[in-house]
């Protein structure tokens, strides 16, 4: 028995994580094509025809509506023993890149944004201890090495309202990282000494600006507090709001200074980056697929004869074929031999 399905703008890409052999987690299965989850290779997973594939595809012209392990897991499973006898041919499909823009209801907030009016009359810019402890921000890289080994901190000048403390972390954040060298291991070590064994080097071995000036933050604040009451800028655990000893997240510094929530992201295009030797950064799009699938039943007839019934009576008009798209059956051809 051969059924051939045409199908057209199937999508070859997923999504989500996990996969349909297994039950649905309770809060559902984890959204994955963000654009910030899309730079992991990981999360940019290709899809083909697979067996999975075909036998879903069976189960729903025969009226099906199951997930296929619910079917597979019910006592009345109708390829049960038909499973094995089941072959394939995707027929060299036509594959074409998109550009896709995906919906997110995941409720995930942009990193970089925010909302809502910005509250510069914060206590932790116009207290006494503020000029002393942001101005570690406007340090240079030697006089940050001297303050943190030798608590020597010459206090320089800086806007004392969100705004520019933010630009002023993006401004760090995209210094160049720096070789290892003495004075940074002598740095290194206080760190190590106070905070523990944090990562503040790269790939590469060097070390990140952002995290030294982050790290420096804490150490002020730990210093300050032998002098100031700290405690405004601190939160409820004891830490820097949106502000780790490895560097900072906008969304959640700024969460604290504006009268708005964190901005929601209700959607993105779906577009992987890779970076080829010689060739730079190509973007990987959503590919879809056009073609013709053969599903071949190696069945006898009055068992063919019988699905082709049960297909015809479940009147399956379309479907999608993996995920969306639009596929049909072309054909039903019973035979006593196929090659």
């Amino acid at each position: 028995m051969r059924i051939t399905i045409e199908y057209d703008s199937c999508w070859r890409n997923s999504f989500l994580d996990g996969n349909n052999n297994e039950p649905l987690p309770k809060k559902g299965r984890k959204y994955i094509a963000s654009i910030t989850s899309l730079k992991n290779d990981k999360n940019f997973i290709k899809r083909g025809v697979s067996k999975d594939t075909v036998m879903g595809v069976l189960n729903r012209l025969i009226g099906d509506q199951r997930k296929l392990y619910q079917s597979r897991q019910g006592k009345n499973y109708y390829f049960a023993d038909i499973e094995a006898k089941v072959d394939f041919n995707d027929k060299n499909p036509q594959l074409t890149q998109e550009m896709t823009y995906l919906r997110n209801i995941s409720g995930s907030t942009d990193q970089n944004s925010f909302t809502g009016a910005i509250k510069s009359n914060d206590a932790m810019f116009n207290s006494d201890y503020s000029s002393e402890f942001w101005g570690i921000l406007a340090l240079n890289i030697d006089e940050l090495i001297n303050f943190i080994v030798n608590d020597k901190l010459i206090v320089k000048a800086i806007t004392l309202n969100p705004i520019s403390v933010i630009f002023k972390l993006e401004s760090l954040n995209k210094e160049k990282s720096l070789a290892r060298n003495s004075d940074l291991e002598e740095v290194l070590n206080v760190f190590t000494e106070k905070f523990g064994d944090i990562k503040y080097f790269n790939i590469k071995d060097e070390v990140v600006v952002i995290s030294l000036y982050a790290s420096a933050l804490y150490l002020q604040l730990e210093r300050l507090s032998k002098k100031y009451d700290m405690a405004s800028a601190k939160t409820k655990v004891g830490g820097i709001s949106g502000i780790s000893k490895r560097g900072f997240t906008k969304k959640d510094f700024m969460d604290k200074f504006t009268t708005g929530a964190k901005k929601k992201i209700w959607g993105n295009p779906y577009i992987h980056e890779t970076f080829v030797k010689g060739e730079g950064k190509n973007k990987n799009l959503m590919t879809k697929a056009n073609g013709n699938l053969d599903i071949i039943l190696d069945i006898p007839k009055d068992k063919a004869k019988e699905i082709r019934t049960m297909i015809n009576n479940a009147g399956v008009s379309s479907f999608y074929l993996g995920k969306k798209g639009l596929a049909f059956v072309n054909d039903i051809n019973i035979s006593e031999v196929i090659k």
